[in-house]
């Protein structure tokens, strides 16, 4: 009886465990209330004249040439995830799975979206050809050997969209090994 018993309490008490926590890191509207409460209550200082000198600080983080701005970009995430499947000797010996996102020119989000099956069918070209030669082999993760894949990756945004893809951002990545 109690070999029975004990695995069903420690099932109740993870499960309680898990719904607890899950509570707490959701931001639940109760947390969010407390949060603009702490706000409300704030001194805003708006009888003070300090900080109204609109010159003070204009130059501060101002474009010194070098990189783009992150104004002048946006980023589209593709729905759903990659999967690529490792595959030597005729088995399946694991699988790599990722969540790109799409660097763009301002307000062209929707071309994106409208182009998502081209899109994602390039990159998946790109993926297959990177696992066919060995990219995803042992230390797959380090800067040198992500290098093909991130600039293959590119070149098949820029071929799919054209001049609005500047970027393609590896935003996730797993192997699984079977």
């Amino acid at each position: 009886m109690i070999r029975i018993l004990i695995p069903v309490v420690l099932l109740v008490v993870g499960l309680g465990a898990g719904i607890a926590v899950g509570a707490m890191m959701s931001g639940s509207d109760e947390t969010a209330g407390e949060d603009t409460h702490a706000e409300d209550a704030a001194d805003d200082h708006s009888g003070d004249d300090h900080g109204e000198d609109e010159s003070h600080g204009d130059d501060h983080g101002g474009d010194d040439g070098h990189g783009e701005s992150s104004t002048e970009l946006e980023y589209v995430r593709l729905n759903n995830q990659f999967v690529v499947p490792i595959v030597r000797h005729g088995t399946v010996r694991s699988m790599v799975v990722l969540s790109l996102t799409v660097e763009v020119a301002p307000g062209q989000n929707e071309a994106v979206f409208q182009r998502e099956p081209r899109l994602r069918d390039a990159f998946l070209r790109v993926m297959f050809a990177h696992a066919n030669a060995g990219g995803f082999d042992g230390s797959f993760t380090e800067a040198a050997a992500m290098m093909p894949l991130r600039e293959g990756l590119r070149e098949a945004a820029v071929g799919v969209l054209g001049d609005i893809a500047s970027d393609v951002l590896i935003v996730d990545i797993v192997r699984q090994d079977a």
